[in-house]
């Protein structure tokens, strides 16, 4: 067995041994825990052992399972009495969080839950080995300690929150690492391939998935999370090979709304960590790196649930395999990784036994505050329901629903603060109208998405720094400091129900992203479709440009069934077909004019492979195939010489870096584009056409006429120089971007929009096409820039298409569809797929 050194030292003195009604870890695989790594299904095999040789003390609930077919899992701990009461004791915290339904009182003398969870990134692979032994220590019946414990505590592990991930990983290490391991960073059980195993099937990291939940382990975790909300989350992970342990309390920026106890409680449990990590000599830091600001991580969103969450990175991650040489010379092995994640979860469970009492009065009065006097300045938020916003606001309640977000309707005169104006106006709430009150349960996570505005005490942020829901969705929204008067129950649109019927065709509005799915659907069943280019009007109706038409024409083949496939859907996506009557219109151009335009479905294919970023190769995956649903061919960009590119319409280029863009692989790619191929570059992608002949520029920076000499200015502070980047930087921040929507990559939006800046490119305007999103003077709406990078982001191009004989080159400076949560971007993919260039 390896020594467990910290709870031996402090915890009791014994051997650790097999007993006959469950095995240890090390008993049950045929190994130690810490000499090789362990595929997932048999860390589940353990936790189906443990469960069945203890039911009294240890339920395992399964809670769904990956893209991959995976079981997802999590084994409920406690004592006999507390097992056989558990649903009892669920009910009753949930009453404690006043989100039971019901009004029964709830009992504070209560047992505290205790939620841990591992192996969100799959390559930092330690946290699931140190699962095994966390979950065998509750249940040792040689350990008084942890006994003592679980008569007022409830341990949830979830044992691995990433299997398809960390099985990528642990699969690919077993087949490479020899008989004994190689330490030498250099050797070749260090370099792990593309994409690697941290993220999950669709290369989507799942730690900032928690509020957002797009994939489907998070919807199923998170469904489960709800009906328990714990008091304690811990999130355990692994950084560089060479950083000492990490654990509570984290570094500011702390977002304004975390209370005070949470903030205390942080230094409370880290002390305890420090007390064992002190005894056994291992190194740890606190209060640096790992800020609690961005709402989606595990750390920050159970904290705005109510809970301590918090972070704990042990130092390894990929490249440390089973050894590793750390750079002072040092071997870090896997079984010291596993050692310190073991202690780190045993001392927060002793931790929260200790202070049971007080971590339950203080969860009371977080809900308590929530439903009384509500978190932060507003009071309720009212998202405006707009012609056109209809599906942008069923998005909006997928995700209020997915979080237990009430919302409700209301009427009257109100005045708030306009998030599109930035100004305090009056206007008038109609009933079809959201208003979100933020008295309620889930106040501060409210009041957390839709702040209008950041506030940091500290720049040198984590993760971006805005994500205002209005701006997310784009849709109109107010801020208001004062709950409206009246409330009633907010009723969803009715379901559409389209009946086939006869007519000379179907106008399908173009609004949002049900349309979108609605064509690609069509398109897929060999529909052929036509749109727009300009608004017209027919028969009553008004239909902008980029409005979809379905007409008998070149539709022979579909023939008596046609309608009954336009009609299948639109009541699939719930949204109404209209249908016409003739093709001559009242206002705009006759379906017969070649302003209304063909659309080819085009053959899709994007690059992945070394050199392309994962998530960003993930995320347009992710939306072509599971959102969209619509085929695309991967193909890894070594091997883009070998595509049939006469099969080929649209080529995507994801975030990257691309070692076929030299000047010669270049012009043949133009010359594809020039045959009438399309181009669709994203994020660094765009940089990096920005430096070859015949692409877009970068912007120049302006030249500043004062004087520009400074003798003084290469003398620095040294304590500043891991600060000094800031200045021109930007985490993330929300910028406003003035659009040409005449444009079809503009088509469904209004004449603005709102991005999400991540870096400091803008690019000149271009003349041999079309410049149809810029960003101008002062269009800074919320987040953190930099002074100097600020002075930059102005009167220049993020979004365009540069025309190219019979093609075309989209430009996507920035990323529109980040994280698959920035719902209001996903349209403008749409347009640059099916709509530009045809």
């Amino acid at each position: 067995m390896i020594k467990r050194l910290a709870f031996l030292l402090l915890f009791f003195a014994g051997h650790i041994c097999t007993f006959a009604q469950v095995q240890a870890p090390d008993d049950f695989l045929g190994y130690k825990i810490g000499t090789q790594y362990t595929p997932h299904f048999k860390i589940i095999n353990y936790f189906n052992h443990v469960a069945a040789a203890l039911p009294s003390v240890v339920k395992l609930q399964p809670y769904g399972q990956t893209n991959e077919g995976r079981p997802l899992v999590a084994a409920f701990i406690s004592s006999e009495d507390n097992i056989s009461n558990l649903e009892n004791i669920r009910n009753n915290n949930l009453r404690l969080a006043g989100s039971a339904g019901d009004k029964t009182a709830p009992a504070e003398n209560t047992p505290v839950i205790v939620w841990l969870s591992y192996n969100v990134h799959g390559n930092e692979a330690s946290s699931s080995e140190a699962a095994m032994l966390t979950l065998y220590e509750l249940v040792n019946p040689a350990n008084a300690q942890t006994k003592a414990w679980l008569k007022n505590t409830i341990v949830v592990i979830d044992p691995c929150i990433n299997p398809d991930g960390r099985d990528r990983y642990v699969n690919w290490f077993n087949s490479v690492v020899g008989k004994n391991y190689n330490p030498d960073l250099y050797a070749r059980e260090h370099r792990e391939p593309w994409p690697g195993g941290r993220t999950n099937h669709y290369y989507f990291d799942l730690n900032r998935d928690w509020a957002w939940q797009t994939q489907y382990e998070s919807q199923q975790r998170m469904e489960l999370y709800q009906q328990w909300l714990p008091q304690i989350h811990v999130d355990f992970h692994e950084q560089g090979i060479n950083a000492p342990y990490y654990f509570a309390p984290a570094a500011q920026p702390y977002h304004e709304l975390i209370t005070p106890w949470q903030r205390a409680f942080q230094v409370s449990i880290g002390k305890n960590n420090a007390k064992y990590f002190d005894a056994n000599g291992w190194l740890f830091f606190t209060k640096e790196i790992f800020d609690l600001y961005y709402p989606s991580y595990g750390d920050t969103y159970p904290i705005y649930s109510g809970a301590i969450g918090m972070t704990y990175e042990q130092g390894g991650g990929p490249a440390s395999g089973l050894g590793a040489y750390k750079k002072e010379g040092d071997t870090l092995t896997l079984a010291d990784r596993v050692m310190h994640h073991y202690t780190s979860a045993l001392s927060t469970i002793e931790t929260a036994s200790q202070n049971a009492g007080r971590l339950i009065r203080e969860f009371r009065k977080f809900f308590n505050d929530a439903v009384t006097t509500g978190a932060g300045k507003y009071k309720a938020y009212v998202i405006k329901n707009e012609p056109g916003a209809d599906q942008r606001m069923a998005a909006l309640t997928e995700l209020l629903d997915k979080n237990n977000i009430q919302y409700v309707s209301s009427k009257g005169n109100a005045k708030g603060y306009n998030y599109f104006s930035g100004k305090e106006e009056s206007f008038t709430i109609t009933e079809n109208d959201i208003v979100i009150s933020s008295i309620q349960p889930r106040s501060t996570l409210i009041s957390v998405l839709f702040e209008p505005g950041s506030k940091l005490v500290d720049s040198a942020t984590y993760d971006i720094t805005a994500w205002a829901l209005p701006y997310v969705f784009g849709l109109k929204a107010f801020a208001l400091e004062a709950k409206p008067g009246t409330a009633e129950t907010y009723k969803k649109p009715s379901p559409v129900v389209n009946k086939a019927a006869e007519t000379y065709g179907y106008v399908i509005p173009w609004e949002g992203m049900q349309s979108a799915k609605a064509a690609a659907g069509l398109m897929q069943k060999g529909v052929k479709l036509r749109y727009a280019v300009k608004d017209f009007e027919l028969d009553r109706h008004h239909f902008k440009a980029g409005s979809i038409i379905v007409l008998k024409t070149s539709n022979g083949a579909s023939g008596n069934n046609l309608w009954n496939m336009v009609a299948h859907a639109c009541n699939a996506q719930n949204i109404e077909a209209i249908p016409v009557s003739s093709g001559f219109v009242d206002t705009g151009y006759d379906f017969g004019s070649e302003n209304v335009k063909y659309i080819k479905a085009p053959k899709i294919v994007l690059l992945t492979g070394e050199g392309v970023n994962p998530n960003a190769a993930g995320e347009v995956w992710f939306f072509l195939e599971k959102e969209l649903n619509y085929p695309v061919t991967l193909v890894n960009a070594g091997d883009i010489k070998t595509m049939n590119w006469n099969e080929t319409d649209v080529l995507i280029l994801p975030d990257g870096r691309y070692s076929f863009l030299n000047s010669k692989d270049f012009n043949e790619l133009k010359n594809w584009v020039s045959r009438g191929g399309k181009l669709i570059a994203l994020e660094n992608a765009v940089a990096q056409l920005a430096g070859l002949d015949g692409g877009i520029k970068f912007k120049k920076e302006d030249d500043d006429t004062g004087d520009k000499s400074d003798q003084y200015a290469a003398l620095k502070k040294f304590g500043d120089h891991d600060r000094e980047f800031i200045s021109s930087t930007t985490p993330g921040s929300i910028y406003k971007v003035q659009l040409d929507n005449t444009h079809p990559l503009a088509f469904g939006y209004p004449d603005y929009y709102y991005t999400l800046k991540m870096d400091d490119h803008v690019y000149e305007f271009i003349d041999d096409g079309w410049n149809v999103g810029v960003i101008k003077k002062d269009n800074l709406v919320a987040g953190f820039v930099g002074s100097e990078l600020k002075k930059k982001l102005n009167d220049g191009l993020v979004y365009g298409v540069q025309d190219m004989g019979r093609g075309n080159i989209v430009y996507l400076a920035d990323n529109v569809l980040f994280r698959n949560f920035w719902q209001n971007g996903k349209l403008m993919f749409c347009n640059a797929l099916f709509l530009v260039g045809q």
